[in-house]
Protein backbone atom coordinates (compact mmCIF):
# COMPACT_ATOMS: atom_id res chain seq x y z
CA UNK A 1 0.00 0.00 0.00
CA UNK A 2 1.36 3.74 -0.65
CA UNK A 3 0.09 6.64 1.13
CA UNK A 4 -0.30 8.92 -1.82
CA UNK A 5 -1.39 8.11 -5.37
CA UNK A 6 0.21 11.19 -6.86
CA UNK A 7 3.00 13.77 -5.81
CA UNK A 8 4.92 16.83 -7.03
CA UNK A 9 8.84 15.80 -5.96
CA UNK A 10 11.03 18.91 -5.30
CA UNK A 11 14.39 18.19 -5.72
CA UNK A 12 17.71 20.72 -5.35
CA UNK A 13 20.18 21.26 -7.65
CA UNK A 14 22.62 21.20 -5.11
CA UNK A 15 22.19 17.84 -3.71
CA UNK A 16 22.74 16.65 -7.45
CA UNK A 17 26.29 17.77 -6.86
CA UNK A 18 26.87 14.87 -3.92
CA UNK A 19 30.60 15.64 -2.90
CA UNK A 20 31.63 17.85 -5.67
CA UNK A 21 31.39 21.65 -5.64
CA UNK A 22 29.48 22.25 -8.98
CA UNK A 23 27.95 20.53 -11.79
CA UNK A 24 26.03 17.31 -11.44
CA UNK A 25 27.53 14.18 -9.56
CA UNK A 26 26.74 10.90 -11.87
CA UNK A 27 26.62 9.06 -8.91
CA UNK A 28 24.15 10.68 -7.36
CA UNK A 29 21.56 11.30 -10.23
CA UNK A 30 21.67 7.46 -10.59
CA UNK A 31 20.30 6.99 -6.99
CA UNK A 32 18.19 9.56 -7.28
CA UNK A 33 16.58 7.78 -11.13
CA UNK A 34 16.41 4.62 -9.16
CA UNK A 35 14.46 5.92 -6.18
CA UNK A 36 12.01 7.84 -8.23
CA UNK A 37 11.43 4.64 -10.86
CA UNK A 38 11.20 2.18 -7.29
CA UNK A 39 8.15 4.07 -6.61
CA UNK A 40 6.83 4.69 -10.51
CA UNK A 41 6.82 0.89 -10.94
CA UNK A 42 4.23 0.46 -7.57
CA UNK A 43 1.86 2.81 -9.62
CA UNK A 44 2.39 6.26 -7.86
CA UNK A 45 2.05 9.12 -10.40
CA UNK A 46 5.35 11.55 -10.20
CA UNK A 47 5.74 14.70 -11.02
CA UNK A 48 9.23 16.41 -10.24
CA UNK A 49 10.61 19.99 -10.26
CA UNK A 50 14.46 20.29 -9.95
CA UNK A 51 16.45 23.28 -8.61
CA UNK A 52 19.64 24.72 -10.52
CA UNK A 53 21.76 25.33 -7.55
CA UNK A 54 24.26 23.11 -8.75
CA UNK A 55 24.92 25.26 -11.87
CA UNK A 56 23.44 28.47 -11.43
CA UNK A 57 21.56 30.66 -8.97
CA UNK A 58 20.13 33.84 -9.98
CA UNK A 59 20.09 35.56 -6.69
CA UNK A 60 23.58 34.76 -6.28
CA UNK A 61 24.53 35.91 -9.82
CA UNK A 62 22.75 39.37 -8.93
CA UNK A 63 24.71 39.36 -6.26
CA UNK A 64 27.89 39.25 -8.34
CA UNK A 65 26.72 42.36 -10.83
CA UNK A 66 24.18 40.38 -13.05
CA UNK A 67 20.88 41.62 -14.17
CA UNK A 68 18.28 40.01 -11.71
CA UNK A 69 16.05 39.19 -14.42
CA UNK A 70 18.87 38.06 -16.65
CA UNK A 71 20.31 35.86 -14.05
CA UNK A 72 16.66 34.55 -12.68
CA UNK A 73 16.88 33.32 -16.46
CA UNK A 74 20.19 31.64 -16.35
CA UNK A 75 18.95 30.14 -13.55
CA UNK A 76 15.42 28.47 -15.34
CA UNK A 77 18.01 27.33 -17.93
CA UNK A 78 20.11 25.59 -15.03
CA UNK A 79 17.08 24.11 -14.34
CA UNK A 80 16.16 22.82 -17.95
CA UNK A 81 19.88 21.25 -17.64
CA UNK A 82 19.29 19.00 -14.60
CA UNK A 83 15.85 17.95 -15.76
CA UNK A 84 17.57 17.07 -18.76
CA UNK A 85 19.74 15.17 -17.05
CA UNK A 86 17.06 13.16 -14.60
CA UNK A 87 15.26 12.54 -17.81
CA UNK A 88 17.63 10.40 -18.81
CA UNK A 89 18.91 8.82 -15.83
CA UNK A 90 15.16 7.22 -15.83
CA UNK A 91 15.05 6.34 -19.13
CA UNK A 92 18.23 4.08 -18.34
CA UNK A 93 15.97 2.85 -15.74
CA UNK A 94 13.43 1.89 -18.20
CA UNK A 95 10.73 4.63 -16.85
CA UNK A 96 8.95 6.26 -19.37
CA UNK A 97 9.70 10.42 -18.45
CA UNK A 98 9.30 13.56 -20.26
CA UNK A 99 10.52 17.27 -20.07
CA UNK A 100 8.12 19.92 -19.76
CA UNK A 101 9.73 23.68 -19.73
CA UNK A 102 7.93 26.81 -18.75
CA UNK A 103 9.30 28.63 -21.46
CA UNK A 104 9.62 27.42 -25.28
CA UNK A 105 12.21 25.74 -26.00
CA UNK A 106 10.92 22.95 -28.30
CA UNK A 107 12.50 20.16 -29.24
CA UNK A 108 14.48 20.68 -25.86
CA UNK A 109 11.06 19.83 -23.67
CA UNK A 110 7.76 20.37 -24.85
CA UNK A 111 6.10 23.90 -23.35
CA UNK A 112 3.99 23.39 -20.31
CA UNK A 113 0.73 23.07 -19.77
CA UNK A 114 -1.51 21.24 -16.73
CA UNK A 115 -3.40 19.06 -19.36
CA UNK A 116 -0.40 17.91 -21.08
CA UNK A 117 1.18 17.28 -17.79
CA UNK A 118 -1.67 15.47 -16.71
CA UNK A 119 -2.19 13.22 -19.32
CA UNK A 120 1.23 12.27 -19.19
CA UNK A 121 1.29 11.11 -15.48
CA UNK A 122 -2.06 9.23 -16.10
CA UNK A 123 -0.34 7.12 -18.71
CA UNK A 124 2.59 6.68 -16.00
CA UNK A 125 5.45 9.06 -17.23
CA UNK A 126 7.22 10.78 -14.97
CA UNK A 127 6.90 14.32 -15.43
CA UNK A 128 9.82 16.39 -15.49
CA UNK A 129 8.60 20.49 -15.44
CA UNK A 130 11.30 23.00 -15.80
CA UNK A 131 12.01 26.20 -15.91
CA UNK A 132 10.90 27.61 -13.05
CA UNK A 133 7.47 29.26 -13.45
CA UNK A 134 9.08 30.81 -16.78
CA UNK A 135 9.19 34.71 -14.90
CA UNK A 136 12.04 36.17 -12.57
CA UNK A 137 11.44 37.06 -8.89
CA UNK A 138 10.06 33.32 -8.20
CA UNK A 139 11.92 30.74 -6.93
CA UNK A 140 11.65 26.84 -7.85
CA UNK A 141 9.97 26.11 -4.50
CA UNK A 142 7.26 28.43 -5.89
CA UNK A 143 7.29 26.56 -9.05
CA UNK A 144 6.92 23.26 -7.12
CA UNK A 145 3.98 24.75 -5.02
CA UNK A 146 2.32 25.79 -8.20
CA UNK A 147 2.94 23.02 -10.46
CA UNK A 148 2.08 20.72 -7.32
CA UNK A 149 -1.16 22.52 -7.13
CA UNK A 150 -1.73 22.71 -11.24
CA UNK A 151 -1.18 18.78 -11.42
CA UNK A 152 -3.62 18.17 -8.37
CA UNK A 153 -1.17 16.19 -6.30
CA UNK A 154 -1.38 14.85 -2.54
CA UNK A 155 1.09 16.34 -1.90
CA UNK A 156 4.81 17.99 -2.21
CA UNK A 157 7.63 16.02 -1.32
CA UNK A 158 10.29 18.62 -0.59
CA UNK A 159 13.74 16.52 -0.58
CA UNK A 160 16.49 17.92 1.05
CA UNK A 161 19.90 16.85 2.81
CA UNK A 162 18.76 17.23 6.16
CA UNK A 163 15.22 14.75 7.52
CA UNK A 164 13.22 17.35 8.49
CA UNK A 165 12.15 20.91 9.94
CA UNK A 166 13.97 22.00 13.44
CA UNK A 167 13.47 24.80 15.54
CA UNK A 168 16.75 26.27 13.85
CA UNK A 169 19.18 25.14 11.36
CA UNK A 170 20.53 21.54 12.55
CA UNK A 171 23.77 22.19 10.37
CA UNK A 172 24.65 24.88 12.73
CA UNK A 173 22.47 24.45 15.82
CA UNK A 174 23.38 21.37 17.57
CA UNK A 175 20.60 21.85 20.04
CA UNK A 176 17.75 22.26 17.36
CA UNK A 177 15.00 19.74 17.64
CA UNK A 178 12.87 18.30 15.04
CA UNK A 179 9.30 18.67 14.57
CA UNK A 180 7.43 15.36 13.61
CA UNK A 181 4.75 17.84 11.94
CA UNK A 182 4.09 20.98 12.09
CA UNK A 183 1.06 23.83 10.77
CA UNK A 184 1.45 26.30 7.83
CA UNK A 185 0.61 28.74 10.91
CA UNK A 186 3.07 27.95 13.36
CA UNK A 187 6.18 27.81 10.48
CA UNK A 188 4.96 31.37 9.82
CA UNK A 189 4.81 32.54 13.60
CA UNK A 190 8.04 30.48 14.08
CA UNK A 191 9.49 32.59 10.99
CA UNK A 192 11.06 28.78 9.40
CA UNK A 193 12.07 29.39 5.79
CA UNK A 194 11.71 26.06 5.00
CA UNK A 195 10.93 27.57 1.51
CA UNK A 196 10.47 31.14 0.45
CA UNK A 197 7.21 33.03 1.58
CA UNK A 198 5.42 32.63 -1.63
CA UNK A 199 6.03 29.14 -1.50
CA UNK A 200 3.99 28.40 1.93
CA UNK A 201 1.62 30.64 1.04
CA UNK A 202 0.58 29.22 -2.24
CA UNK A 203 0.58 25.41 -0.53
CA UNK A 204 -1.50 26.87 2.60
CA UNK A 205 -3.80 28.65 0.07
CA UNK A 206 -4.95 25.59 -1.86
CA UNK A 207 -4.61 22.40 0.48
CA UNK A 208 -0.97 21.42 -0.66
CA UNK A 209 0.37 19.39 2.79
CA UNK A 210 4.32 19.43 2.17
CA UNK A 211 6.63 16.88 3.45
CA UNK A 212 10.31 17.52 4.13
CA UNK A 213 12.65 14.40 4.19
CA UNK A 214 16.40 13.93 3.47
CA UNK A 215 16.41 12.23 0.32
CA UNK A 216 19.95 11.88 -0.18
CA UNK A 217 19.50 8.57 2.30
CA UNK A 218 18.91 6.18 0.03
CA UNK A 219 15.79 4.00 0.31
CA UNK A 220 14.01 7.35 1.96
CA UNK A 221 11.59 8.19 -1.01
CA UNK A 222 9.92 4.62 -0.48
CA UNK A 223 9.80 4.74 3.09
CA UNK A 224 7.91 7.99 2.57
CA UNK A 225 5.38 6.24 0.17
CA UNK A 226 5.15 3.25 2.42
CA UNK A 227 4.15 5.60 5.17
CA UNK A 228 7.40 5.46 7.24
CA UNK A 229 7.58 9.31 9.53
CA UNK A 230 11.26 9.96 8.99
CA UNK A 231 10.78 13.55 7.94
CA UNK A 232 8.35 16.34 9.06
CA UNK A 233 4.60 16.80 7.44
CA UNK A 234 3.55 20.44 7.04
CA UNK A 235 -0.55 20.34 7.38
CA UNK A 236 -2.96 22.81 7.07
Amino acid sequence: MTKYKRILLKLSGESLMGDQQHGIDQNRLADYAEEIAAIVKSGIQVGIVIGGGNIFRGLSGADKGFDRVKGDQMGMLATVINSLALNSALVNQGIKSKVLTAIRMEPVGEYYSKDKAVEALEDGEVVIISGGTGNPYFTTDTASALRGIEIEADVMLKGTRVDGIYTADPEKDKTASKFDKISFDEIYNRNLRIMDLTATTLCKENNLPIYVFNMDQKGNLQKVMSGENLGTLVYI
